[in-house]
């Protein structure tokens, strides 16, 4: 059995990470403890709220040396919501600018709708060879809650041997929903919410995990 590490940090749906984890099988642990996080199996980042805010809570238990430490090693890990968004160079709310973790280039900033937040189940355009959407049907629906996102992916793939898979969705305009880039893949979707869908998504990050 998979042994996950949920990264506790001060910020995002620690509970609901977990439950959702061990329904597709996992050995769960939530914990702000850097060997635990850097030594799992897997490493889940949650988050919700501010993007400032929990950069601030991820750079308090070390979360940004914890990422880089396991990506140099090949070791998975998955964002979530804002645990998704941090991952990016910066983010801007409000005329705030907060620098992220820096693993891809982009700003995470409002998104362009005349209904925000976006929240409830949209659809998304699975990256072709997706991994994280195998065996998910184009009309399947994704719960999201967010008012902030990637707007533009701004990786030169020609430099790049293998680019990263990068998954659309769209409200008002589209908006990176989700990205797979070796051991570092990212949902702006909450799979912990999103049913059999999200367990799907869950279920195939942990095949990769084992893998």
């Amino acid at each position: 059995m998979s042994k996950i590490v949920v990264l506790d940090y001060g910020s995002g749906n620690l509970r609901s990470a977990e439950r959702a984890l061990r329904r597709v099988g996992a050995d769960v642990t939530v914990t702000t403890d850097f060997d635990a996080a850097c030594e799992a199996d897997g490493l889940v980042v949650p988050g919700v709220g501010a993007f400032a805010h929990c950069m601030q809570g991820l750079n308090a238990v070390r979360g940004p040396q914890i990422i880089d430490r396991r990506l140099a090693g090949g070791r998975p890990v998955l964002g979530i919501c804002v645990g998704m968004q941090i991952l990016f160079d910066r983010g801007v709310e409000f005329g705030d600018e907060a620098e992220g973790c820096g693993e891809w280039p982009g700003t995470v900033e409002r998104l362009k709708a005349d209904v925000l937040p976006h929240m409830g189940w949209n659809t998304v355009q699975a990256a072709p060879g997706s991994t994280l959407f195998n065996g998910l049907d184009s009309d399947t629906r994704f719960y999201f809650v967010h008012s902030f996102g990637v707007r533009r992916w701004e990786m030169e793939e020609s430099h790049v041997i293998r680019p990263p898979m990068v998954t659309w969705a769209h409200h008002g305009e589209d908006f990176v929903a989700a990205v797979e880039n070796g051991p570092l893949s990212a949902t702006q979707f909450h799979p912990e919410k999103s049913g059999d869908a999200g367990a799907t998504v869950l279920q195939n990050w942990l095949r990769d995990v084992v893998g």
